[in-house]
C-alpha cells in the first residue's frame, strides 16, 4: 500500500496521542490542548468556553476529544457554542485526532479541543 503525506497549508498535524499528551507537528503538550491552525494551545477543558469563543469568527466549527469514550459536553457550553454560531461535534479523543488531520489538510475551519486520553 502506498502512504501519501498528506498536504497542511495553514495546520499542522496530530501526529500522536498517549496518557495525558498530545504531539503536535513532533511536539509533545501535556494535559488538554487546543488546536487551531499552526497554534497549539493548552485547553482548560470544558470551564474554559471564554477560549472556544474567541474562536467564532475563524472556525465553522469545533471537534472536541471527550477522552477515551464518547461523552457529551456541558449543555451550557454547547449553548454558548450555538448562540456564538460555532457547531460542535462531539467524538472519542483518537478520533478527533483522526478527524482533524483530515479536515485540516482539506483546509476547513476548523479547531479541536482534546482531553486526554
Amino acid at each position: 500500500m502506498q502512504i501519501n503525506d498528506m498536504p497542511f497549508e495553514d495546520a499542522v498535524p496530530i501526529d500522536g496521542y498517549g496518557p495525558n499528551f498530545f504531539r503536535v507537528n513532533g511536539e509533545v503538550h501535556e494535559g488538554a490542548m487546543l488546536l487551531i491552525g499552526p497554534t497549539p494551545a493548552a485547553w482548560g477543558g470544558y470551564d474554559d468556553a471564554a477560549s472556544l469563543l474567541a474562536l467564532a469568527e475563524r472556525v465553522d466549527f469545533i471537534l472536541f476529544g471527550t477522552g477515551p469514550e464518547m461523552a457529551h459536553i456541558p449543555t451550557a457550553l454547547r449553548r454558548q457554542l450555538d448562540a456564538a454560531g460555532i457547531g460542535a461535534e462531539v467524538m472519542a479523543t483518537p478520533t478527533a485526532c483522526r478527524s482533524y488531520n483530515i479536515l485540516a489538510s482539506e483546509g476547513r475551519r476548523i479547531a479541536v479541543a482534546l482531553l486526554p486520553v
